[in-house]
């Protein structure tokens, strides 16, 4: 666009619009010739918007261009967009759209400081709750403190107010929650696959050895020496041994080699060790796991340290390793107790349960939280107890320990008197056992005596650290063969 008579002219029917002749006439005489006086008469500036004369709509004179506007020859500016009409020029009148109101962080000022709270009596003392809570606003904190200055009742108040605050906020311990490495650990064998899968009946016994493992790197040098004492059952009554916390790892490094020599592996008793120990155990068959444990104790120089750790976390990372490349079909190799033998599939069941108890004795020992097996892992030890107590049931009959076995004799595979056996809680569930002898059939039609107990307390019974008599939540039925299944579960402990 060129020439001022062809700028572009908003319309607006109040003020922007051009004027006819008629409004010009009376605009001049109400505001003179538009030469004179105010200078800032509508006609003034009507005149001066048609002809491009010395002013323009924002009062700029025409030989210089308005910011945004045009320049003088009527051609776009290259400024920015339109910043809408204003009041005349010189008339006094404010702009038609007020400008921005400027902020007093933009001028360099010091900002206006609030005026303090002048607050009654009553209300100081209603806030005396929420400014124990830190809830008051900056003006309510400083008048309430500063009144707590002056007033005793309200600072007694607060005072009472504040500790009872600390009660239910009590500060937390900056250090690591103690179970977050076992957590993570169960989280990560949990939902990982693994490469070469492990078979079900050994992930108890990999579960338990992290858990203990994870427990061992957190105590300190001087704790592998603290005093822990391992209990069992034997006969009618309790038995202990005294040992440490490194000696304890000797012990489950010793009986755990059991499997591993089963499977193949290097003895940790050594060659002139092994032979000793099977000379002495000769007489019984082989040897069991205490006399193992005694000859690995007597052939250190020095008691155990935590170098015991590293070759007991070898050999248990290589049984779990071997058991996971022989599969799920290894279960059914026969691991030699001495007296007696298991399936390879239950006695890393075995191993899982005494490693999680003395993993117990250690925590005890050195005061240190640790938690009950996953509740899968822990019913399958559960069911091993269960499946173990016919057994342990006879051979206490064949010593003498238990009532004599009922005249009437049952043929095998046939029901006989049976108990109910009810675990509650975490792992639990229903066993019938039968009373009878191992060979015959449990059956509910014959059921003569019902016991409860606690998944954790039946298995702290089973690892001899609870009396038969303290152990039952619940009985009924027949009291002697309850004493008889109750002590039977007692006996299936061992050092």
């Amino acid at each position: 666009m060129s020439g001022g008579a062809d700028r572009f002219e908003p319309f607006d029917e109040s003020f922007d619009r051009p004027l006819d002749e008629h409004e010009e006439h009376e605009a001049k005489e109400q505001g003179g010739e538009g030469d004179g006086g105010d200078g800032g008469g509508r006609a003034q500036e009507a005149a001066d918007r048609s002809s491009g004369g010395p002013h323009d709509v924002d009062g700029s004179h025409g030989d210089a261009p308005a910011a945004g506007g045009s320049d003088g020859d009527g051609s776009d500016g290259g400024g920015g967009g339109f910043t809408g009409p204003v009041g005349p020029a010189g008339s006094g009148q404010p702009p038609r759209i007020p400008m921005p109101r400027s902020s007093v962080e933009d001028t360099g000022l010091p900002l206006p400081e609030p005026a303090p709270l002048v607050l009654e009596h009553r209300v100081l003392k209603s806030l005396l709750g929420a400014w124990a809570l830190a809830a008051c606003s900056a003006q309510e904190t400083a008048a309430v403190e500063e009144h707590l200055g002056e007033c005793g009742s309200c600072a007694d108040e607060a005072l009472r107010l504040r500790g009872a605050v600390g009660l239910l906020h009590p500060p937390e311990s900056l250090d690591l929650d103690p179970t977050l490495r076992t957590r993570v650990l169960e989280g990560c064998l949990d939902r990982r696959p693994a490469r070469i899968p492990v078979p079900e009946w050994a992930t108890p016994y990999d579960a338990e050895a992290a858990r203990l493992d994870a427990l061992l790197q957190d105590i300190g040098d001087a704790e592998w020496h603290a005093p822990v004492r391992l209990r069992w059952f034997e006969g009618d009554g309790p038995v202990s041994r005294r040992t440490t916390v490194a000696g304890v790892i000797a012990h489950l490094l010793s009986v755990d080699g059991l499997v591993g020599v089963a499977l193949g592996l290097e003895d940790p008793l050594g060659g002139a060790t092994a032979e000793k120990t099977e000379a002495e155990g000769a007489a019984a068959g082989a040897p069991t796991p205490s006399q193992r444990t005694e000859a690995y104790w007597r052939a250190s120089h020095f008691p155990p340290t935590r170098a015991v750790r590293a070759p007991w976390r070898e050999q248990s990372h290589h049984i779990v390793r071997t058991v996971s490349f022989a599969g799920g079909g290894s279960g059914r190799l026969a691991v030699s107790y001495g007296g007696f033998a298991l399936p390879l599939s239950d006695s890393m069941l075995d191993r899982a349960f005494e490693c999680w108890v003395h993993a117990g004795d250690i925590a005890d020992a050195v005061d240190y939280p640790y938690e009950p097996p996953a509740p899968r892992h822990l019913h399958r030890m559960i069911d091993l107890a269960a499946r173990m107590l016919p057994v342990s049931l006879a051979e206490r009959r064949r010593a003498g320990l238990s009532a004599p076995a009922p005249r009437r004799l049952v043929t095998a595979g046939a029901p006989g008197r049976s108990l109910r056996l009810e675990i509650e809680g975490s792992g639990g569930g229903e066993w019938l056992i039968p009373l009878d002898s191992p060979a015959s059939v449990a059956s509910a039609e014959y059921e003569v005596a019902h016991v409860a107990l606690d998944g954790v307390e039946f298995c702290r019974l089973a690892a001899g650290h609870v009396s038969p008599e303290e152990a039952a939540a619940g009985q009924v039925g027949d009291r002697e063969a309850i004493r008889d299944v109750l002590f039977a579960a007692a006996s299936l402990s061992r050092m």
